[in-house]
C-alpha cells in the first residue's frame, strides 16, 4: 500500500492558515518577521500571533511548523535562540537551513527539519543530517524522481518534496544574482527576483556596430515556470515520499485554498483508487484560476529545457478578484449576510470570495440582493446589501467579486 504523504501547506497569515486547514491540509509552515526566507513578504506572523496559530491547527489535528530558514550572521544567533525558545511550545519543528540553527535547535530540543537550502540531493547527505538530529530533509530541487525514491527508501529519515508552486532557476533557490544587481540576499529571504524582470544588454566593444544591443525579457531566460505535480501525484507516492511541500508563504489565501484542496484530492484520490489523467487534468484547471506563472514538470523529470521557461510575464491566473466592500453582520440562524459596498458593485449571479483571519476563503453565488426586506436588482458603492450566505463569516472580513480575466477586461 503507498504511503500517504504529509500536506504541507504555506500560510503567510491567518486568513491563509484557516483556508489551508479548511482545505484539508495535514501541516502548515509559517514563518515569523524576521529570519526566514520570506522577510520582505507583506505578510508575516508575530509571537503574539503563534499561540493562536498553535492552537487552531492542534484542533483540526494538523502539525505546526516554523520557518527559520534564513543563513545566519554572527549578530542574529541571539534573536534565533530567543525565536526558537518562545516558539518551542507551540511548533511540532522548526525548519533550518544554517549549522548555527541547528547547533541551537540541538541544544534547545526543538525538533527540526533541514530546509532544501542546504541541497540535500543524496542519501548519504540525508543519513548525516539524520545523524545530527534532523527528523526530516527537504530535498533539494534538481533530485529527479528516481533519484527521490532511493533516498526515501534507503536514507532512514523523513523525506519532505516540494510539489507545488514558484520554482528558482537557481541551484536550490541559492542565486547569487539578487545580492550582486541590489545588495538583498536571496539566501537571506530578501531576493528582488531579478530573473522575473526585464534587461537592456548592450555590446561593449569599438568599431563597427559597437551601440548594438537586444532586449531580454522575463519570458525568454531564466524566468521558470512554476512547479505543477498534480499530473504525476501517483508516482510521487509511490515514490515513498513523506511530505508533499506546497510554496507560497507569500502567496493569497485564494491560493492556498485552491492548490491544497487540489491536491488533497488528488493523494487521496490516489489511495482510494480512484486517480485518472482526466480528475488530474481538472485539478490542474483549479489551480490555474489563481496565481501562478504558466505550469512545469520542475526537475522531477530530469534536467529542464526551454518549455520549463515561462512563454508569458507574471500572473497567469484564469480569474482576478476585485475588492467590493467589508461584511457588517452576519445573522446565523438566517444564514445571510449584510454587506457595505465599498467599490465594486454587486448584482445576482456574482460569484463572491469571502477573507477574514477567522473565516479563511469563502466562495459563494449571490442568488438574490435585499435591502430593507426589498429585492433590489444591483447594490452600488456606498450602499449596504444583504444575501444568503451558508457559511458562517464575519463582521470586517473582506469581500471580493471574482470575474474571469475576459469579464475584468470587459468591465475595465
Amino acid at each position: 500500500m503507498r504511503k500517504i504523504p504529509e500536506l504541507l501547506a504555506p500560510a503567510g497569515d491567518m486568513t491563509c492558515l484557516q483556508a489551508a486547514l479548511d482545505a484539508g491540509a495535514d501541516a502548515v509552515y509559517l514563518g515569523l518577521e524576521t529570519l526566514n526566507m520570506r522577510r520582505l513578504a507583506t505578510r508575516n506572523f508575530t509571537q503574539e500571533m503563534l499561540p493562536e496559530a498553535s492552537r487552531r491547527c492542534r484542533a483540526r489535528g494538523a502539525r505546526l511548523y516554523l520557518t527559520l530558514n534564513s543563513l545566519l550572521y554572527e549578530g542574529e544567533l541571539t534573536a534565533a535562540e530567543t525565536a526558537l525558545r518562545f516558539s518551542k511550545p507551540y511548533v511540532d519543528a522548526a525548519i533550518v537551513a544554517d549549522w548555527g540553527a541547528v547547533t541551537l535547535c540541538q541544544r534547545l530540543g526543538v525538533p527540526f527539519h533541514v530546509s532544501t537550502q542546504m541541497s540535500c540531493s543524496n542519501s548519504a547527505a540525508a543519513q548525516f543530517l539524520k545523524q545530527q538530529g534532523a527528523s526530516r530533509v527537504v530535498l533539494a530541487r534538481e533530485c529527479t524522481l528516481e533519484e527521490v525514491a532511493v533516498i526515501a527508501k534507503t536514507a532512514g529519515i523523513e523525506v519532505e518534496t516540494f510539489v507545488h508552486g514558484a520554482v528558482c532557476v537557481a541551484i536550490s533557490g541559492r542565486c547569487l544574482l539578487s545580492h550582486d544587481a541590489y545588495g538583498c540576499s536571496s539566501s537571506r529571504g530578501e531576493c528582488r527576483q531579478p530573473c522575473r524582470r526585464e534587461f537592456l544588454i548592450r555590446e561593449v566593444r569599438e568599431g563597427e556596430n559597437a551601440d548594438a544591443e537586444f532586449r531580454v525579457t522575463p519570458h525568454t531566460v531564466l524566468s521558470a515556470r512554476d512547479l505543477c505535480s498534480l499530473p504525476f501525484v501517483d508516482r510521487l507516492m509511490a515514490a515513498g515520499i513523506s511530505a508533499f511541500k506546497i510554496e507560497g508563504r507569500a502567496r493569497n489565501a485564494e491560493y492556498v485554498k485552491a492548490v491544497v484542496a487540489a491536491y488533497r484530492a488528488a493523494i487521496d484520490a490516489v489511495h482510494g483508487g480512484s486517480f485518472t489523467a482526466e480528475r488530474a487534468e481538472e485539478w490542474c484547471v483549479s489551480c490555474e484560476r489563481v496565481y501562478h506563472r504558466e505550469f512545469g514538470r520542475g526537475l522531477f523529470h530530469g534536467r529542464p529545457g526551454a518549455g520549463q521557461f515561462t512563454d508569458t510575464d507574471a500572473n497567469q491566473a484564469s480569474v482576478r478578484k476585485l475588492h467590493v466592500g467589508v461584511v457588517l453582520n452576519y445573522y446565523a440562524k438566517a444564514g445571510m449576510v449584510q454587506v457595505q459596498v465599498q467599490d465594486q458593485p454587486i448584482i445576482p449571479g456574482d460569484t463572491l470570495s469571502i477573507h477574514g483571519p477567522t473565516s479563511g476563503v469563502v466562495d459563494l453565488t449571490v442568488n438574490a440582493l435585499k435591502r430593507d426586506h426589498e429585492t433590489c436588482e444591483r447594490a452600488e458603492r456606498g450602499t449596504w446589501v444583504t444575501f444568503a450566505c451558508p457559511q458562517r463569516v464575519r463582521a470586517q472580513d473582506k469581500v471580493f467579486v471574482v470575474r474571469t480575466v475576459k469579464e475584468h477586461e470587459e468591465v475595465n
